[in-house]
């Protein structure tokens, strides 16, 4: 990666160090992404209500998000996080995203709510994955 284009990461991350970028992004998808799970299986009934998407899916979904926002977050706290699971993270991320946006056109039929939910979650799980992915190069990993 070259100088110029790590400076939009730098300033988003508030440092130049990559190691500690890509745990600053990693601890921000673990908060984000466990704040989710906890909220989809805490509220699945009202949620899936409002989103237009079944409680049961949701209650799933956030037992399942709880637990990998955990598993983030324990990479987050590592001081040198390995890279093959980082690489993990990365993938998942992305295929959450897409998988987002099929589920949004061929299988789910949320509300108006729902679907702005959806794809803004789409979005912000694939813009961690590239942040991250970004930094992880800047570590030269």
């Amino acid at each position: 990666m070259s100088t110029y284009s790590a400076r939009p990461l730098t300033a988003l991350a508030r440092t130049n160090d990559p190691k500690t970028m890509l745990r600053r992004f990693l601890a921000l998808d673990a908060v984000v992404t466990t704040g989710n799970g906890l909220a989809y299986a805490v509220a699945s009934g009202p949620l899936g209500r409002f989103l237009g998407v079944d409680a049961g899916l949701l209650l799933g979904l956030g037992v399942f998000l709880t637990l990998y926002g955990a598993g983030v977050g324990y990479l987050a706290a590592r001081k040198s996080p390995p890279t093959l699971p980082v690489r993990g993270v990365i993938e998942a991320n992305a295929a959450w995203a897409v998988l987002s946006v099929v589920a949004l056109v061929a299988w789910l039929s949320p509300s108006t709510a729902g679907a702005v939910w959806i794809s803004l979650q789409a979005v912000a799980v694939g813009g961690f994955a590239a942040v991250q992915y970004a930094a992880l190069r800047a570590a030269r990993y």
